[in-house]
């Protein structure tokens, strides 16, 4: 079995009471390719958002590299291509 690149356990983020990504877990490993596919409001965008350290996570935690997304945000988006269909600040 492969090394995992990417790791969420229970990632989750909420905005006030709207959960926008609940207890999110998954693993992806090195060399694979992985589509992230889901309806109009399903947390893809959110969930990427997180992965990119854009967006604090409410609860759990990600990795990319053995890397937390958001206490290395700087080391991985050294790494880490997003290309959003439509990008706003």
């Amino acid at each position: 079995m492969s090394e995992p690149i990417i790791v969420l356990a229970g990632l989750t983020k909420a905005y006030g009471q709207l959960e926008a990504v609940r207890d999110l877990s998954l693993r992806i490993n090195r060399g694979e390719i992985f589509g992230f596919l889901g309806a109009n409001g399903a947390g893809k965008t959110t969930t990427m958002r997180m992965l990119c350290g854009l967006v604090r996570p409410t609860n759990g935690s990600a990795t990319i590299d053995g890397a937390d997304v958001w206490q290395e945000r700087y080391t991985i988006r050294a790494k880490f291509g997003y290309m959003a269909q439509k990008f706003s600040l």
